[in-house]
């Protein structure tokens, strides 16, 4: 243990604060990948340019995502207290200039500057936590960040949704300026960063390939079968060019001095499992639960306010199991169990959301996903909490950064493969059960729906039904996957001391 790491564990107030700083930039981050999207009507309203609508929020999400493993390895060889402090800063800088944004294009050039900051608030703020809490205490404190990445999903729409009604849509940005200055001031004020400093050689091309790979493969999942049609040969032009970066990237870190993500890792039997776990689960959460406010806004005739304070359900089991089992982990130092149960419950909540109908009673809704978001609560933060325990202390911020970028690629794919699946079972259950030759919406209008004559909605709304069942059924399944893999986790008794 270094004699800085030894000062900050005993220094109860000071961790607390330094925590208390960390859980803050996790917020942020976190809000700002939800806080624009009921904000994006009034600002196309404002700016113009519909066709960059979904941009604003693309954007944030590819540039954060993209920079995840590079920040794990800067963290590493730099020191994550410098590097945490730049992720601020650009952050910050582009929180201001989203808000000063005169027209589209000049917002989504600013959200991706935002997201290059955003991408490390979340990492490195997870690794931090490993340079100043022992593995045997880390897990209440990564029960929290679990419950607080949760919390954000949720509250981001309708915090964006408040500030959009009773003022300027620029403060959803502004906002960020003074939370954010606190939280530089406090980690730069306690969080005592290494004073070593060795020469490092950074792997630029490893890194060129891998921001090549992700962009690619982000690009393909988000567009397809949305702004390009399957058929689109671009489309598969941008898979090619993606499966050339991941082909660069693995021959690339086989001959780096200082590779972004040492491939030794994958030899590590904690973090691969851990990896896999995570972008199942990823790919399950974000691919399914994209389509829950949809059925409370055509289904249940919710606004699009109401439809994110009925999702709280899911988000309130989330924070509860994963605080719960972040401090039963710290008081026995067991955590293997919890991944088991966990990817169980998700498993029996996907499949108990395969029952929901249109005449389905909202309260079904409410139970079903508080059992889901139970089950996630105590998966997502226990397998950065057990991958930080089976490495060395040197590589806590690429294990850490690994894991949340497979989590993070999970959900890119699940969101397009479940948005595949559900728009042909849809269209297929329209042509079964509509009349040739009626008018329906183009689009998933609620209110294009809901004004629809009453046996063309109902018709409507028996192949919705269709689509959200097959939806369910497919994450169930592949949750079960997660389910036998967690069975593998071997159980490492956790560190009483930062190494």
């Amino acid at each position: 243990m270094t004699s800085d790491s030894s000062t900050q564990t005993n220094n109860a107030p000071s961790v607390r604060l330094l925590f208390s700083a960390l859980l803050l930039v996790m917020l942020l981050s976190a809000l700002d990948q939800t806080i624009v999207s009921t904000a994006l009507p009034t600002i196309v309203g404002e700016l113009g340019g519909l066709d960059k609508l979904s941009w604003v929020v693309t954007a944030y999400i590819l540039s954060s995502t993209i920079v995840v493993p590079l920040y794990g390895k800067f963290g590493d060889l730099f020191g994550r207290k410098i590097v945490l402090q730049i992720a601020i800063v650009l952050f910050l800088l582009g929180s201001a200039l989203c808000g000063l944004a005169q027209n589209m294009t000049q917002l989504v050039l600013m959200r991706a500057l935002q997201g290059l900051g955003g991408g490390g608030l979340m990492v490195i703020s997870m690794a931090a936590v490993a340079d100043v809490i022992p593995p045997a205490d880390r897990g209440r404190y990564q029960g929290l960040f679990g419950g607080v990445f949760g919390l954000a999903t949720v509250i981001g729409p309708l915090i964006g949704g408040f500030i959009v009604q009773h003022a300027s849509w620029r403060w959803i940005f502004y906002i960020n300026l003074p939370l954010g200055l606190f939280a530089l001031l406090v980690i730069g004020a306690v969080f005592r960063g290494s004073a070593k400093r060795n020469t490092h050689e950074i792997d630029y091309l490893g890194a060129i390939y891998l921001s090549m790979a992700l962009l690619c493969i982000i690009l393909f999942t988000s567009e397809g079968g949305t702004v390009r049609e399957w058929s689109d040969p671009q489309l598969w032009c941008i898979l090619a060019f993606g499966l050339t970066g991941i082909a660069g990237f693995i021959y690339e870190e086989r001959l780096a001095w200082e590779p972004i993500i040492p491939l030794s890792l994958f030899r590590d039997r904690s973090f691969l499992l851990c990896s896999l776990i995570g972008f199942i689960i990823g790919m399950s959460l974000f691919g399914s639960v994209t389509f829950l406010p949809l059925y409370l806004q055509i289904v249940k005739d919710a606004t699009p306010t109401q439809a994110g304070l009925q999702l709280i359900p899911l988000m309130g089991g989330l924070l509860l199991t994963s605080i719960i089992s972040g401090r039963i982990i710290s008081r026995t130092g067991k955590y293997r169990l919890f991944p088991i149960l966990g990817t169980l419950l998700g498993v029996v909540g996907m499949t108990l959301l395969t029952r929901i109908t249109v005449d389905s009673p909202i309260w079904q809704l409410y139970l079903f996903t508080a059992v889901l978001g139970m089950g996630l609560g105590m998966v997502m933060q226990v397998l950065v909490l057990a991958v930080q325990n089976s490495v060395s202390a040197s590589q806590y911020g690429v294990a850490t950064s690994g894991v949340t970028l497979f989590r993070s690629i999970g959900g890119a794919i699940g969101v397009a493969l479940f948005g595949a699946v559900f728009t042909n079972v849809l269209q297929s259950g329209l042509m079964a059960r509509i009349p040739e030759g009626s008018e329906l919406p183009r689009e998933l209008n609620p209110t294009a729906i809901h004004h629809l004559p009453d046996a063309l909605r109902l018709d409507y709304l028996d192949a919705f039904g269709s689509a959200i069942h097959a939806v369910f059924m497919l994450a169930a399944a592949i949750m079960v996957l997660a389910f036998v893999l967690s069975w593998f986790l071997r159980e490492t008794p956790l560190q009483k001391s930062v190494v």
